[in-house]
This record gives structure tokens, sequence and C-alpha cells, in this order.
């Protein structure tokens, strides 16, 4: 076996002087290695983390490249492409569900209401023995639904008065070209709120037993449509009157092969549509102006103009003259011409066109005090504006923080945001002016940090300048916090245009707007859109339960002892 060898310890107090100055100056030497040798390893720490935030940052554009590419490719192939960024889940994750009044009462399964209001009742006999006793009858309620072909002959009596003048029996209310206003409305309910194209609208029909044509399915939906855009127009205008608040919001559409915008008005009990070439602010200012034409220089109009930061020599020319209403452009154009103004340079022309507008908006008594709600788009920011808050830290998304320390107080950022909108949401309940001016401190804590991430700090900086219109709820507690309502009324837009695609003539833009406005209307006041268009059409709910009694119409049913419909003996030559 070998020996274990020991190491030698030698105590200092036995080291000669010249060993121990031989022992320091190892050991010091040793020290300065040691210590230079950290510092190079320190060095290429810091040059490794350099690089690999570098990495890190060029890989997150490699990812956004990459989806760019694939969104590309995505749109070549006509796929559905990926949305840019998650959904934010703020709304969602700070909804109160024990606020009163937020559940829905307790309904009992299956259809119950309309248990009272049976169109039709037959009696079932039963096979029974002799001797057997009647008990009464056994209820039971089927619903079902009757969809056939209905082909009237109408007779129309003519006649000759001694003046030689032919008069003829007119036809019922609400028949056009030999169509029915029946199969008008099945068809507008189909295409406008069933989302059916024209085509297989046009299959149905003619497969249920209606010969008809697709052509004349399209003038079905586009043609003769003049009640229902005057009642949209009304619509429009008697929400901006009324409505404390509007939410707004736009979307893309086609229209002649070309791209048009459809910009979305609504609030809580109308909403409206309108297809346009442009989104400007002049074009949307022209939407709230509704039928209206004409422009009007007033107060209002010059208080826009110094929003705009027009010369303000040039606007005390203005001021100086009393308020001025002008029929239409041509008037209006003529008056600036003539003092002074380059009509042609449209960087000089459009504020002016703007204030034109707004001052006839405010003329007609329009908008009024009510709130516009937008997602920040620059051309809805007009009179008393509030931002969305869901797009504000949908913002928070779209960073790219390169290093874990930015992608925490990216997070840290995102937690007190939503904290802070939890309470705007508790303050829109119960509005207190203490709470009001607690939470205006917290705001300027929150979006005064500084964070050391550029990019974070830059995003915090611009929604601290917008703070008078994120806190608008303060002191209008009816404003919504988001501009959800909007994106929802959109949706069926947008599933209307991936469905059937652009619109062509000027007929079938005005009718898709017109129509889905009126539908989205009815279902915010709680109506059905079916009786709806059956009022508007002449459709009485009588004659459509008097269908469902008779399996004819009653004006063919057949006398007792006659094989054809009643005739007067004298009317029995044809005409």
């Amino acid at each position: 076996m070998t020996k274990r060898r020991l190491p030698m310890v030698e105590h200092a107090d036995t080291l000669s002087l010249k060993a121990l100055r031989e022992l320091v100056t190892g050991l010091v030497a040793r020290a300065d290695r040691a210590e230079i040798r950290i510092e190079a390893l320190e060095a290429d720490n810091r040059k490794l983390r350099e690089e690999n935030d570098q990495l890190r940052v060029e890989n997150t554009r490699l990812k956004v490249d990459n989806q760019l590419l694939r969104d590309e490719i995505a749109r070549l192939k006509n796929l559905p492409p990926r949305p840019p960024f998650r959904p934010s889940g703020m709304d969602q994750a700070t909804s109160d569900k024990t606020v009163a009044g937020s559940r829905k009462p307790a309904r009992r399964r299956g259809p119950k209401g309309d248990t009272r209001s049976a169109t039709r009742e037959e009696v079932l006999p039963a096979s029974v023995p002799p001797g057997s006793r009647f008990k009464g009858y056994k209820d039971c309620v089927v619903r079902d639904l009757v969809v056939r072909a209905e082909v009237v002959r109408y007779r129309r009596e003519c006649w000759v008065t001694p003046e030689g003048r032919t008069i003829i029996a007119p036809l019922p209310a609400g028949i056009k070209g030999g169509y029915g206003a029946s199969l008008r409305r099945f068809c507008l309910m189909l295409h406008s709120h069933g989302q059916v194209t024209t085509q297989r609208l046009t299959t149905l029909l003619n497969d249920v037993g209606v010969e008809i044509s697709k052509r004349q399915v399209i003038r079905f939906l586009t043609q003769r449509l003049d009640g229902f855009h005057a009642e949209d127009a009304a619509v429009l205008h008697a929400g901006l009157v009324s409505a404390p608040f509007v939410t707004v919001d736009d979307t893309g559409a086609r229209h002649a092969n070309r791209n048009f915008h459809t910009t979305q008005i609504g609030g809580e009990q109308f909403t409206a549509f309108r297809t346009t070439p442009s989104k400007s602010r002049l074009n949307f200012l022209a939407l709230l102006r509704g039928n209206y034409q004409d422009y009007v220089l007033n107060d209002a109009a010059f208080t826009f103009l110094e929003t705009r930061q027009v010369d303000p020599a040039l606007l005390a020319h203005f001021k100086t003259c009393e308020p001025r209403r002008f029929a239409n452009q041509v008037p209006f154009l003529e008056y600036l011409a003539a003092n002074g103004i380059d009509i042609f340079d449209k960087d000089i022309i459009r504020p002016f066109a703007e204030a034109g507008i707004w001052g006839a908006i405010r003329h007609h008594g329009l908008v009024g005090n009510a709130v516009i709600v937008s997602d920040d788009a620059g051309q809805f920011r007009v009179g008393t504006h509030a931002l969305c808050w869901v797009h504000a830290e949908r913002l928070l998304h779209k960073l790219m923080p390169a290093t874990p320390g930015q992608v925490r107080h990216v997070e840290t950022l995102r937690d007190l945001i939503w904290r802070f909108y939890k309470a705007l949401k508790a303050y829109q309940r119960r509005p207190d002016p203490r709470a009001a001016r607690s939470l205006q401190a917290r705001f300027d804590r929150i979006f005064s940090l500084r964070t050391g991430y550029g990019d974070l700090d830059k995003l915090l900086f611009r929604l601290r300048r917008r703070k008078a219109e994120l806190l608008r709820v303060l002191e209008r507690p009816e404003t919504p916090l988001h501009t959800n309502a909007s994106e929802r009324d959109l949706r069926g837009f947008v599933i209307k245009r991936k469905i059937s695609g652009g619109t062509v003539s000027r007929n079938g833009r005005q009718a898709r707007d017109s129509m889905l406005g009126l539908m989205k209307t009815c279902q915010k006041l709680g109506l059905s859109f079916w009786h709806y268009l059956g009022d508007r059409l002449g459709i009485s709910e009588e004659d459509h339960e008097a269908m469902l009694l008779h399996p004819s119409p009653p004006w063919l049913q057949l006398a007792p002892e006659r094989s054809r419909p009643f005739e007067h003996p004298a009317r029995r030559q044809t005409c």
C-alpha cells in the first residue's frame, strides 16, 4: 500500500524574513494575475451580453419579417391573415362579475315564451277500447316553419265608363313587377341579417318553387329602397341630436373595384354605416352633417380654426364679419376667394372647409354635447373627444422588448394600467369627486414613470399628453371606456364583405349601408328586424296570421257549392 502524501504546512512564524517576503510577493503576483483574468472575463461577459442583446433584437426583427412574409403568402393564396398582435384581455380581466344587476335572471330551459300564441290547434283522436272514459287533453306545443311558393292570380275588374274611360281595379299594396312584398321581405332579411349571397338566395327561391332570376333578386336588394334610406338618415340625425356619446370606427371596403372606407357611427340606441372613398377628417365631418349641404361660419367654426392653428391675421379678418350661412359649397368657396383665400391650395382650404362643416353641424344642433369616442385615429378628433383605453393598452403589445429587464418593465406597466382601468370602471358605476381627483393623481404617477427602456418611456409620455381624452369618463361618467360596441357593429359588415365581396353600383353601396345600419339599430332597440321589414313594406301581421290559419289566401277560398272563385254574372267576361 502506498502511503498518502500530506502537504507540508509551514507556519508563518517559522519562516525567515526573506521567505516571508517571497511568499507575499508571490501572493500579490497571483492576485494581480487573478484580477487581470477577472477583468478580462468581465469584459468578455459584457461583450457577450451586448452581442446577446443584439441577437435578441435581430431575432425579434427576423420574427416580424418572417410573419410579414407569411402574411404575404397567405394573401397571395387567399388565406385569412394572422392578427398582427394578440388581442388585449384587459376588459375581460378587469370585469367584476359580482356587480349587482350584471347577472342575467335565471331562465327555464327550452322555448316557453310562445306557448300562449299558438297559430293553429288540432285535436288528435286516440284509438281506445269500448267503455273508456274521456279525461281531457294532453297538450303538446310543436314549433314548425312553412316555406312554400305562393302564386296568386289577381283577376282585376275592368270597367268602361259612359265617357269611354277604362277603369281597372288596383293591385294590393306592396306588389311591384309581379312580385309580392313578402318575397321582398324574405330576400332583404336573408341577405342583410342572414348573410346569404345573391346567388345562393336565387338558388333557394328556385328550389322552393319561385321562378326568379338573380338580376331580379338584386333589384329587390338595391332598388326602390328610398323609404329605408330616408329612415336610416333620420336614425343618424336623431342619434346625433340626442345621444350623450357616440363611438366611431372604420374599416376597409371594396366598391367598383376601388378601395373605399366604411365608417361606423353608433350609440346605445342606433347604428349607421357610411361607405365613402376617403376617411379624412373632412369626410368624417361631412358624415356627421348628415343630409345637410350648407356651410356656416360662426363661433364654433372660428374656434375650430383656432385649434387647427390657422394664421391669426387671416382669422382676425373673418372674425370681424357676422356669422354667415352658405347654401352649398359653391357660394362658400366664392366667399373665401373674395376674402383672399387661395381655394386651389388644398393645405389652406382644407381647415376652412372643415370649419364650415363643423359650424353647420353646430348650427343644426347635431352632436351637441355628445362625446366622440374613438381609437385615436386623427380624423375622429373633433368636438369633445375621448380615447379608447383598450386601444391605448394595445400599444404595449406592439413593443418589442429585447432584454429580460425590458420585458419586466412592460409587464409591470401593463399590470399597473389594468389595475387603473379597473378603478375607472368602478368610478363609472359610482362617480365621486374625491375619487376623480385621486384617479387623476394616480394617472400622473403611472405615466410619469421612467424605466430606461426608450420605446416604453416614449409611449408613456405620448399617453400622458392625451390625459384629458383618456380621463374623459371622470367628467362624463356615461362615456364608455372603449369602442368595443363599434367593433362589434363593424364585425357584421366585415363578415358581409368577406362573404359577398364588394359592391358595384351606387345603389348597392347605399343599400348595404342602410340595411345593415337599420338591422343593428333594431337589435339595439330590441325590435324584430323581420317585423320591421314587414311593417315598412306594408305587410300587416293580421294578414300573416290569416295565411297561417288558411293554407290558401282568403280571397281564393272557394264557396261551399262552387268549384271556382265566386264571380258576379255580369263580370265574367274577360277584358
